[in-house]
């Protein structure tokens, strides 16, 4: 029987949820997203439950879409992407956006594609120094999708999210914490007593108050402009480049 592709734990007062594919970058295959859905499904309701800690196992936080599931050539069907962000990431991104409790992501290692995204949309995202963002969709002809043309803007301002999105640089932690694209960079050895310290704190807050506290910084539903946004691209591929049509 093969490891489960989502860990869960919970303790004092929190729930730690950890993406268990290290192998694989932590890279997200149909199976592990149902999982997952399954995973913050079940600490939403949980009144024991008043924090969420969200990592990754391994050397990487999340790689995005394992890839390798998908056919590309000559002879396969073009792939329909929009299908997979329909069914799979847009619903994790609004499930983490509309959680009833504070989310803490701590970044472990690389947070590419969709995996950086899905950072992104937690509450307060903390990462090891070692650590970086890349929106790598510009790579493959695609927009960032999981929520990314939502909130790059929104943290980082248009000028830097244009860059981010087009030229698919790797961005250091400490840099991303210095433009305000996360909260805090610390020591890879720090990161899991830091993290883990926080969702402790958080889980002693008066949470009960905290879809009011945060509506400022988290809607509570998703907007029709940001049901757009995060739903941003479907991809058809060819002989030639990949096409690709946003709703963005």
């Amino acid at each position: 029987m093969s490891d489960p592709s989502i860990l869960l734990e919970i303790t004092d007062g929190y729930a730690a949820v950890t993406l268990n594919r290290p192998d694989r970058l932590n890279s997200f295959t149909p199976e592990m997203h149902a999982q997952l859905r399954e995973a913050l499904a079940a600490v939403s309701g949980r009144a024991e439950v008043r924090a969420v800690l969200l990592t990754g196992a391994g050397r990487a936080f999340c790689s995005g879409q394992d890839l390798s599931e998908r056919r590309f050539g000559p002879d396969a069907p073009p792939p329909d992407l929009g299908a997979s962000l329909d069914a799979n990431f847009n619903p994790l991104v609004r499930a983490l956006r509309t959680l009833p409790k504070p989310v803490v992501c701590a970044v472990n290692g690389t947070a590419a594609g969709a995996g950086a995204n899905v950072a992104l949309a937690c509450d307060i995202v903390i990462a090891a120094r070692s650590a970086s963002f890349i929106q790598a969709f510009c790579k493959l002809g695609l927009l960032p999708d999981s929520g990314g043309t939502f909130f790059l803007p929104r943290l980082v301002g248009t000028a830097r999210a244009a860059g981010l999105a087009l030229l698919g640089e790797r961005l250091p932690a400490e840099e991303a914490a210095r433009v305000g694209l996360i909260w805090r960079c610390v020591d890879d050895a720090a990161l899991v007593e830091e993290s883990r310290g926080l969702a402790r704190h958080l889980a002693t807050q008066p949470t009960r108050g905290w879809p009011r506290s945060s509506a400022p910084c988290r809607p509570r539903r998703p907007t029709p402009w940001m049901r757009s946004s995060i739903s941003s691209a479907t991809c058809s591929a060819s002989s030639g480049a990949p096409r690709t049509t946003g709703k963005a």
